[in-house]
C-alpha cells in the first residue's frame, strides 16, 4: 500500500467535506457550497483539490466539462496516519500510555465507560 501523507488544516477541511457529501464525492461547486461563510475563492478550492489529487487523496473523472471528485482514502485510513505520529511523539509508541492520557483528561459517564469496554471486548474477539 502506498504511503499516506499528512494533510494541512485546509486540505483536511476539504477532505471532511468530500467524505460527507451524499454521493461521497462532488463537483467543485458542490464542495464549495458546504463551506461556512466566508467561503474560500473558487480558484483557491480548485488549487486544494489539485494538491489533494497530487497527494493521492482524491481522484476525478470528467462529467461533461466538469470534474467530479471522489476520495481515494477513507477517514479511517487517514486517522491511522494522523494518530501514529502523536502516539510516537508524545507517548513513546505506547498505545496504553496514549489511552491512559485520554482517560485521565476526559470525564466519561458510566455508560460511556461500559461502551468502551464493550468495544474493547468485541475487537479482541475477532
Amino acid at each position: 500500500m502506498r504511503e499516506i501523507k499528512q494533510l494541512t488544516k485546509a486540505e483536511f477541511q476539504v477532505m471532511q467535506i468530500i467524505w460527507n457529501l451524499p454521493d461521497k464525492g462532488g463537483y467543485t461547486g458542490d464542495i464549495l457550497a458546504q463551506y461556512d461563510d466566508p467561503k474560500p475563492a473558487y480558484t483557491t478550492l480548485a488549487t486544494f483539490l489539485k494538491i489533494l489529487v497530487g497527494k493521492g487523496f482524491v481522484r476525478f473523472h470528467k462529467k461533461g466539462n466538469k470534474l467530479f471528485y471522489t476520495p481515494t482514502v477513507s477517514p479511517e485510513q487517514y486517522a491511522k496516519v494522523y494518530f501514529e505520529p502523536v502516539k510516537s511523539t508524545f507517548f513513546h509508541d505506547s498505545f496504553q500510555e496514549m489511552i491512559r492520557f485520554i482517560f485521565k483528561n476526559e470525564r466519561l459517564s458510566e455508560g460511556e465507560i461500559r461502551d468502551i469496554i464493550d468495544i474493547i471486548r468485541q475487537t479482541q474477539q475477532r
